[in-house]
This record gives C-alpha cells, structure tokens and sequence, in this order.
C-alpha cells in the first residue's frame, strides 16, 4: 500500500471508531437520564468521562490524519 492509501484507510477506521465510540457515549448518557447534546456542559464522571475522553481524542486524531490529506 502506498503513503495516501493507508492514510485512507486509516481515516476510515477513525471515522468508524469515532462513529462507535459516540454512539456509546449518547446511549450511556441516555440511560442515566442526561440529554447526549449537552455532554460538553455536564460534569461526567467515572465510565461517561472515559467514553467522553475517547471520543475527543479520536477527534483530534481524525483531524490530524484529514489535515494531512489535504
């Protein structure tokens, strides 16, 4: 595979990952009775400051790789 393929596909398994880890976070916040829009306002704790923090990171890090393709 060449440099811009695997940046590609990388891309595309952060996409996903994202994708997954957001939906996670939006259904465990739903199930403790919070609204999912307002997770960048609340104090989260324990497992939904994890699920928040992993998301934020796959962000930066899709980021990254976008800004290197263009």
């Amino acid at each position: 595979m060449n440099d811009v393929t695997e940046a590609l596909a990388r891309r595309r398994q952060l996409e996903a990952k994202l994708r997954e880890v957001d939906e996670r976070l939006r259904r465990e916040m739903r199930r403790r009775g919070f609204d999912p829009d307002q997770d960048e306002n609340l104090a989260l704790t324990g497992p939904l400051a994890k699920l928040y923090m992993e998301r934020e990171s796959l962000r930066e890090e899709l980021e990254t790789v976008t800004d290197r393709q263009d």
